[in-house]
């Protein structure tokens, strides 16, 4: 760890468990970051935290650390029945398959039972594991409130609460399904609650005196957490011109994982189009995308084989990605504190890396709050003829509305003219035993062909 993402306590002088210890050294952990250094002393005495902190900043492993040295120093009066000691509630699937992959390594030699639930994955398999008996519980709220409600665990055992990503909660409006998990713990000062949040506001405190005891208030300002490592650049590029500055920056730096940051959804997918016409290895990824699949994607961005990430703030958020050495903004953010969790993708755990953004015709206005936010402004790039030279840009694909199958609504048209014999300009049916029969079925049958989409906004 670098001297400005470590502070001068060390995990030796905190007096960990041996069990703890041992998967502190595993993960090669030496020096606290600042937020571990605010808060375990804090923790560890069995104290409440709402601590304010961004991805990446060392929040994860401050929890994790706390939650297996209050289990294994309160080891539980009577036995459980295999229900859970403590519970870890994040806002994403993928959040919490992170928290639950960093607690199998920090937590190796403790010999607690971890499982994690969260949507999008196999529900029986998931279902089926408590049978083994479970201690620490990580999830999203959704699969995690579906299998309490089926009494597949209870919370009677709970020790230890922690809400990780507090604020993000509310934004994806989980905060309901939240208050009822709490509302049916063990009360507040017979457990250890710990909430975290990139950003501690009037409603996430609310919650925090609400349901925790006491809580000691530890924020980690997040310019002093990003903005040491990061060499940051600003282009100011015309719209039209975005896309030869990107591919071309992409081709002179080499970078070896690089996320692309845009606004919209739809942004996402055609910047993924247009790197891979140029010979890229990229990817989008937003909340349409099928859990396996994005799954897939994120092992080929962590092991190499896909180079380039492009991603929404909403579809990124929760996502804890090992050296990236670039991140590019290829829509400036219209919240500064977005901006400020964009780039602390890169110069993680103290690495080094590369924040470079584009201040375009349409979000350009965004810039001066950001390098208010910050405390500083941004050097800006110099945009060399080469960078915007000519690249493959073709047009994507619209997504085609499915034909009307044959028989649908020229059906009538082309039974030649047997369809229409008999029938009178007015297109009245011809008279016979059973022709008008024929006729009424012809005719309702293109309003079940029309492609998805056609009458739909009226059903």
């Amino acid at each position: 760890m670098s001297d400005s993402h470590q502070s001068d306590v060390s995990f030796a002088s905190l007096e960990l468990p041996a069990p703890v210890q041992a998967g502190v050294e595993k993960a090669g952990f030496s020096f606290c970051t600042p937020i571990q250094a605010e808060t375990l002393p804090v923790a560890l005495q069995g104290k409440d935290i709402a601590g304010q902190a961004q991805t990446g900043t060392g929040k994860t492993a401050a929890f994790l650390i706390a939650t297996f040295n209050h289990l294994i120093n309160n080891p539980p009066e009577k036995d459980t029945g295999g229900n859970p000691r403590a519970i870890i509630l994040a806002p994403t699937r993928e959040l919490a398959i992170q928290i639950h992959a960093d607690a199998e390594t920090l937590g190796a030699e403790t010999g607690f039972k971890l499982h994690c639930v969260f949507g999008g994955a196999d529900y029986d398999k998931q279902k089926a594991r408590f049978e083994q008996g479970v201690d620490i519980l990580i999830g999203t709220p959704g699969r995690f409130i579906d299998y309490f409600k089926q009494r597949v665990f209870n919370l009677n055992s709970v020790q230890v609460m922690v809400l990780d990503e507090a604020d993000r909660m509310f934004d994806l409006g989980f905060i309901k399904d939240i208050r009822y998990v709490l509302r049916r713990l063990p009360p507040a000062d017979q457990r250890l609650n710990l909430l975290f949040s990139a950003t501690l506001s009037h409603k996430v405190m609310e919650l925090a005196y609400e349901h925790m005891n006491e809580p000691e208030t530890v924020r980690i300002e997040p310019e002093k957490v990003t903005a040491d490592r990061v060499t940051q650049s600003i282009f100011y590029p015309a719209n039209h011109e975005k896309p030869h500055l990107l591919v071309n920056l992409l081709k002179q730096m080499e970078a070896s994982r690089t996320m692309v940051f845009v606004n919209m959804k739809y942004e996402a997918e055609k910047v993924a189009f247009l790197l891979k016409a140029n010979g890229f290895e990229a990817a989008a990824i937003s909340g349409d995308v099928p859990q396996k699949k994005r799954m897939r994607m994120l092992k080929a961005f962590q092991t190499g084989e896909l180079s380039i990430l492009v991603a929404t703030d909403v579809a990124a958020r929760g996502l804890h990605i090992p050296g990236v050495s670039h991140v590019i903004n290829y829509d400036l953010p219209q919240d500064p504190e977005d901006y400020v969790h964009r780039i602390g993708r890169t110069a993680r755990a103290g690495a080094e890396g590369d924040a470079i953004s584009f201040a375009c015709e349409t979000y350009a206005m965004t810039l001066p709050d950001i390098e208010s936010y910050i405390g500083f402004r941004i050097p800006v790039g110099t945009m060399e003829a080469s960078l915007l030279e000519e690249v493959e840009n073709p047009r994507m694909p619209r997504r085609e509305k499915r034909p009307p199958r044959k028989g649908g609504n020229s059906g009538g048209r082309s039974s030649g003219g047997r369809g229409r014999s008999g029938g009178d300009s007015k297109g009245n049916a011809p008279k016979g035993d059973g022709s008008g029969k024929k006729r009424r079925r012809r005719r309702r049958k293109p309003s079940g062909d029309k492609p998805s989409g056609g009458d739909s906004g009226n059903s």
